[in-house]
């Protein structure tokens, strides 16, 4: 015979599984309306997701998701309580993986955000390779976005850590690199063959930034010098700004990480000059006090790639 209290104890685990279980589908890392990436990250089908919400919505009694138009939306109170399901998930993850770094680690996801090619294409693959040595059994989930929808996705906690540009009192960061930026031109500009540039002197040309590489450093150190930069495009992709100034459409201002390894021996007909004043960027992990044992594995494995390439 099992106790009163036993059998409540029970029924509320049984609860706690239950709930746990429909709010999965309800903190996607995605925007709520992206069913299709939901069902495939949770592994389950698209009649699924809606059961489990619907079960969510039944067990909480309130309204989540409207359903009144094609494409589904959070209510109010849904957008409310989102960020805490996050929460709550997250402190399980925590939980879970606590347990399992018990058992020597063999298990858990680390969740990043990467705002571009300085983050993803030469920071990212050293510290990948690095951590799928020590845990290959721990997955790592990466998503891509400019810097600022990164730090949003922080904030809503869509992502366990991510790269961010420092400094940033919005979080505990871990600085991982500090990238100098340089001006890039067709190899036949008039500038080309100058040992160094300065603002006054590119002011007049008209620039192709990267939002996530250069906008928001390049536009605050013209202004410090009384000028306005004749920016002509706005572009996420550095393969399209390079093609773009290769052409003749204008230069570009980006930092020297971002570039292909050596400029001068690829196909591209450009050339990169050094400004001054320097610019500089410093770029960091958002670090998390209370972080599951694999996102710590991850950070400290990233320090550690950090200062092994710094030498």
């Amino acid at each position: 015979m099992h106790s009163a209290g036993e059998v409540a104890a029970r029924d509320d685990d049984h609860r706690a599984d239950e709930c746990k279980r429909d709010a999965e589908p309800f903190a996607p890392t995605q925007p709520l309306a992206h069913h299709g990436r939901r069902r495939q990250r949770l592994g389950i089908s698209q009649s699924a997701v809606s059961h489990a919400i619907k079960s969510l919505e039944n067990e909480l009694d309130v309204e989540l998701v409207s359903r009144q138009h094609a494409a589904a939306a959070l209510t109010e109170v849904g957008n409310r309580l989102l960020t805490r399901t996050r929460e709550i998930l997250g402190l399980l993850d925590a939980m879970t993986q606590e347990a399992s770094a018990a058992r020597g680690l063999s298990e858990g996801l680390v969740r990043v955000g990467s705002f571009g090619p300085t983050s993803s294409l030469k920071r990212l693959p050293a510290i990948l390779e690095a951590f799928r040595s020590r845990y290959p059994g721990i997955a790592v989930q990466i998503d891509e976005a400019p810097d600022q929808e990164v730090r949003q996705w922080i904030l809503e906690r869509r992502i366990d850590i991510g790269f961010v540009l420092l400094p940033d009192n919005a979080f505990n960061t871990v600085p991982l690199a500090e990238d100098e930026m340089v001006a890039v031109l067709p190899h036949c500009h008039p500038l080309a063959r100058r040992a160094f540039v300065t603002p006054a002197d590119l002011a007049g040309e008209p620039l192709n930034l990267s939002e996530q590489c250069a906008w928001p450093l390049v536009l605050p150190v013209f202004a410090a010098h009384g000028l306005a930069p004749q920016v002509r495009y706005r572009m996420t992709q550095v393969l399209t700004i390079l093609g773009m100034v290769e052409s003749g459409g204008g230069i570009s201002i980006m930092p020297e990480p971002a570039l292909p390894a050596d400029v001068a021996r690829t196909n591209l007909q450009l050339a990169t000059v050094a400004l001054r004043p320097a610019i500089r960027r410093r770029v960091g992990l958002r670090d998390l006090a209370r972080a599951a044992p694999a996102v710590k594995a991850f950070i400290e494995i990233a320090r550690k790639s950090a200062t092994e390439s710094a030498k």
